[in-house]
C-alpha cells in the first residue's frame, strides 16, 4: 500500500483490528499440558459495499510437543491419531510460522493494526495459541492477547443456537457432519458464519437508516 493509496475500510471497521478465524483441535482441554494437534485459520475481505467475505484459509498438522498430554476422549472425538505418518505434520514452531506469516501478510494488506480471534468458543483457540507461542519462544504474535469474538454469543443472539453446526444451518449455511471437527473444515464454516451475521447486522442498519430518513416533502397544487 503506497503514502496515496486510499486506506483500505477494513481498517476502521473494528477499531484497527482485522478478524481472523482460528480453530484448534486438541489432545485435551488443558491448553498448558494437552497437545495441539491441528490449527486452521481464515482471514477476512471486505468487498467495496463494506461487507465481509471470507478470504484465505491456512492449516497445518501440529506434532505434539515432547511430553504432551493426549485424552483418549479427546482423540476418539476428533478422529486424530497423531502417530499417523500420513499427517505430515509440523512442530508446533513451525506450524505457528506458517499460519502467522498468512495473518500477518493480511493484517499489513488492510492497514490493520493486529489481528483479533474470531472462533467458536475463541477463549479455548486463543488459549492453545497463546501457550503454544509461550512454549516455541515466538516473538510476533499477530493476534491480540485476549480479546476476541466469539460466534458461540454472536449466534446465540441472531439465531438462537450455540452449538456450531446448529448455528451454521440456522444461518442457511452448509453443514457436513462427516468433515465436522476438522480444524480447517470447522475454521471455513466459521468463517462463514462470522461474515454471515456481520453482514445481516450491517443489513439492519442500513434499514433503520433508510426508515429514519425524513419523509420527502410534498407541495400543494
Amino acid at each position: 500500500m503506497s503514502e496515496g493509496d486510499p486506506k483500505p475500510m477494513m481498517a476502521s471497521r473494528f477499531r484497527g483490528f482485522l478478524p481472523v478465524v482460528v480453530d484448534v483441535e486438541t489432545g485435551g482441554f488443558n491448553a498448558q499440558t494437552d497437545a495441539l494437534l491441528e490449527i486452521a485459520a481464515v482471514t477476512v475481505k471486505m468487498d467495496k459495499h463494506g461487507y465481509l467475505h471470507p478470504d484465505e484459509s491456512v492449516h497445518a498438522h501440529v506434532e505434539p510437543f515432547p511430553g504432551a498430554n493426549l485424552e483418549p476422549e479427546a482423540l476418539a472425538f476428533t478422529g486424530i491419531d497423531p502417530h499417523h505418518p500420513f499427517r505430515l505434520a509440523k512442530s508446533e514452531h513451525d506450524a505457528l510460522q506458517r499460519i502467522f506469516q498468512t495473518v500477518r501478510s493480511a493484517v499489513k494488506r488492510n492497514d490493520c493494526s493486529r489481528a483479533i480471534l474470531v472462533g467458536h468458543n475463541a477463549f479455548f483457540d486463543l488459549g492453545f495459541v497463546n501457550a503454544a507461542v509461550e512454549r516455541t519462544g515466538i516473538k510476533r504474535n499477530p493476534f491480540h492477547p485476549f480479546s476476541t469474538f466469539d460466534t458461540v454469543s454472536l449466534a446465540g443472539l441472531v439465531y438462537g443456537q450455540t452449538v456450531l453446526a446448529r448455528a451454521v444451518q440456522a444461518a442457511g449455511l452448509s453443514w457436513n457432519g462427516d468433515e465436522a471437527h476438522s480444524a480447517l473444515y470447522d475454521a471455513e464454516r466459521t468463517a462463514e458464519l462470522f461474515c454471515t451475521i456481520v453482514k445481516r447486522w450491517q443489513g439492519l442498519l442500513e434499514l433503520a437508516e433508510g426508515q429514519a430518513d425524513p419523509p420527502a416533502q410534498t407541495h400543494s397544487l
